[in-house]
């Protein structure tokens, strides 16, 4: 299941605001249908970049994981 911008919107706040990780995001809202990996990519992304816009050209078509 991809992850929508309302959603990754969501897991930022999450992050920032409470300091959640993958799991916990997970715990907090078991009826998204999110997968791990794809909350640990995301949050990887934001550590790196702290922004969850993707960079011009990357190549990806849709947004989400």
């Amino acid at each position: 299941m991809k992850i929508s911008l309302e959603d990754v919107i969501l897991i930022k706040n999450l992050y920032l605001s409470k300091q959640y990780g993958a799991r916990k995001a997970l715990s907090e809202l078991p009826d998204k249908g999110w997968k791990l990996e794809s909350i640990d990519s995301l949050l990887m992304r934001i550590r790196k970049t702290g922004t969850i816009v993707r960079q011009p050209g990357s190549g990806m078509t849709e947004f989400g994981t």
